[in-house]
């Protein structure tokens, strides 16, 4: 089982924590990664965008002039897409860019970022984190404690905690979600994970 540093409020080392090895010791699946991080990219897209077609075009009933004896081309209508004004040919429409990954698969890819995480050294893990009120300058106090000012990182909790999550609200680069909002874009998207020790307790419950 891979083991861990356990972490204070300050940033110091007070002990170490054994991680489950299936969520947090798994052989990182790389191309599944990248499948997730897809899917939920592309499920985040409206796809609300439109564009109208001569059909939908205001106006253009009547022919504009008489087919023959004018000498100008011939002309059906004003919103033809050659003229200007007139219908899009091949805009965009309205469409679901949703997909779906089979859910032992999504699992497959959190605890391969997760593992990524483990490896790479920027899981860390804390005894608890809670502030006693709701100020900007707690959180930065907590981030300096771990150095870690510079760069995104990513602080994972138990449970939804106001304090914290709008001390950090202010910081750019600083995300909070709770243990079973973890995704996989997240992780890899930021630097450091800070992740309560209760939080992989629950993390772990719903893997493992």
């Amino acid at each position: 089982m891979p083991k861990v540093a356990l972490y204070n409020m300050s940033g110091q080392q007070t002990g170490e924590i054994e991680l489950n090895d299936w969520v947090f010791g798994c052989e990182v699946n790389a191309a599944v990664l990248h499948q997730a991080v897809t899917m939920q990219l592309n499920n985040q897209r409206q796809g609300n965008a439109a564009t109208k077609t001569r059909g939908f075009v205001r106006g253009g009933g009547k022919k504009p002039w008489k087919q023959k004896g004018t000498g100008r081309a011939r002309a059906g209508t004003i919103r033809s897409p050659l003229w200007v004004g007139g219908g899009t040919v091949f805009g965009p429409h309205p469409r679901k860019y949703t997909i779906s990954m089979p859910r032992k698969v999504r699992r497959l890819a959190l605890r391969s970022a997760l593992t990524s995480k483990v490896n790479a050294g920027e899981l860390l893990v804390l005894e608890d984190l809670n502030f006693a009120e709701i100020k900007t300058k707690n959180m930065v106090k907590f981030l300096e404690g771990f150095k870690a000012t510079e760069g995104k990182s990513l602080v994972v909790m138990a449970e939804k905690n106001e304090a914290v999550e709008k001390s950090a609200g202010n910081i750019p680069g600083v995300t909070t979600l709770t243990s079973l909002g973890i995704n996989v874009f997240d992780l890899l998207n930021h630097r450091r994970v800070f992740v309560t020790k209760d939080a992989i307790a629950k993390i772990e419950e719903v893997l493992a």
